[in-house]
């Protein structure tokens, strides 16, 4: 009986610990990927904050809403010149749909004949569809109804994408002024789990952060920055703002393809067939196939994660948790990966040192003897 009684106090303390556990996470959930953004951008920008804070005489508060203001203004300015541009096209757009609703399709350009095995067979459809109003509008009803639930589900996701976006810069400014104490905090927790690899293991995350950040920033901005370049030259209008949207959607993978690929089609549609090639190749030669090779070489020289295991950590991280997986796939990865290094190299030396102690009684009586 008094040997229950001794277990009955830890069994329930443990059981309040981890109901006080399990209550925290789900209350916490709904924010989770905000605060893994927050910790992100706020780690990524730390020694900036640091430069700003010795420039304001210490003052952490003033600096850590200068950071917030620069973080705004880097993240929010490109999206709200993304919004209103895009807003000005969808303008065109409608327009230029109402004009073909009301005068109907033109008749289909030379080219469309001229391609091989369809040419002849498109070309006529095209042509039926221009002289008989009644098919051609029902034909475009047939592409309103999933066009429209693709807009509207782009909306709300893009509508989730701001306000995730909002809440995470409200939080990076609390953990900018609080970033030391919960360094410290995190320092004492890692050192009571893990013990001496605890400092290997948090510079291991720190490094892994910082090399996707980096990789998944700079890969972008090449990626944009090639295909705006690539649209200037083939004469495409607003090559700035399509450069821009490759940007952004360099942080998906495969994403690039969705703005030159539907440019290069425009292009043949306008009749720029050569243009058109050139925006083909240079987004499949180029744009594309950068971010096979530079997305793996920035996040190998932060991280001593194989370029493979980098790779499956980027995608299996945005299929598992999302966007917010671009960052978690690696770092995990990289930590399982050098917890295991860590584990091996570990067995070595204790197997070394249980070999030596074996043999040295043998060595000291092999001696010479006296």
């Amino acid at each position: 009986m008094s040997d229950l009684r001794r277990w009955i106090g830890p069994v329930l303390g443990i059981s309040t610990l981890a109901l006080l556990v399990v209550a925290c996470a789900l209350v916490l959930w709904p924010f989770l990927s905000a605060i893994l953004w927050a910790a992100v951008i706020c780690y990524s920008t730390w020694p900036l904050y640091r430069q700003c804070e010795r420039a304001v005489g210490g003052y952490r508060a003033v600096a850590a809403a200068i950071m917030t203001m620069l973080v705004i203004f880097v993240l929010a300015a490109p999206l709200a010149f993304l919004v209103t541009a895009l807003a000005d096209d969808m303008k065109n757009l409608a327009e230029g749909i109402t004009h073909v609703l009301e005068e109907g399709p033109s008749a289909p350009p030379n080219w469309i004949k001229g391609l091989p095995i369809v040419g002849e067979g498109v070309a006529a459809y095209w042509e039926n569809l221009a002289h008989d109003a009644p098919a051609f509008i029902v034909e475009l009803k047939k592409l309103t109804g999933p066009v429209t639930d693709i807009a509207l589900a782009g909306g709300a996701a893009f509508g989730g994408v701001v306000l995730e976006l909002a809440l995470s810069i409200f939080i990076t400014f609390f953990l900018f002024l609080h970033g030391r104490r919960m360094i410290g905090f995190m320092r004492q927790i890692s050192e009571r789990v893990a013990g001496p690899r605890a400092k290997r293991l948090l510079a291991v995350i720190g490094m892994t952060v910082k090399g996707v950040v980096y990789g998944m920033i700079g890969t972008a901005l090449a990626q944009g920055l090639l295909a705006g370049i690539g649209f200037w030259i083939a004469g495409v209008p607003q090559p700035l703002l399509l450069g821009c949207l490759t940007f952004a959607l360099s942080f998906v993978p495969g994403g690039p393809p969705f703005v030159w690929g539907p440019v290069a089609l425009w292009l043949l549609s306008q009749g720029s067939m050569g243009w058109a090639i050139f925006i083909a190749i240079w987004g499949l030669l180029l744009v594309s196939s950068i971010d096979n090779f530079l997305r793996p070489y920035l996040l190998n020289q932060n991280s001593n994660l194989p370029v493979l295991l980098g790779l499956f950590g980027l995608v299996g991280g945005v299929l598992a948790f999302g966007l917010i997986g671009l960052f978690l796939g690696p770092t995990l990865l990289a930590v399982a990966y050098n917890l295991f290094l860590e584990w091996v190299a570990a067995e070595l030396e204790e197997r070394t040192q249980s070999a030596s102690r074996s043999a040295l009684p043998e060595d000291i009586g092999a001696g010479p003897k006296g």
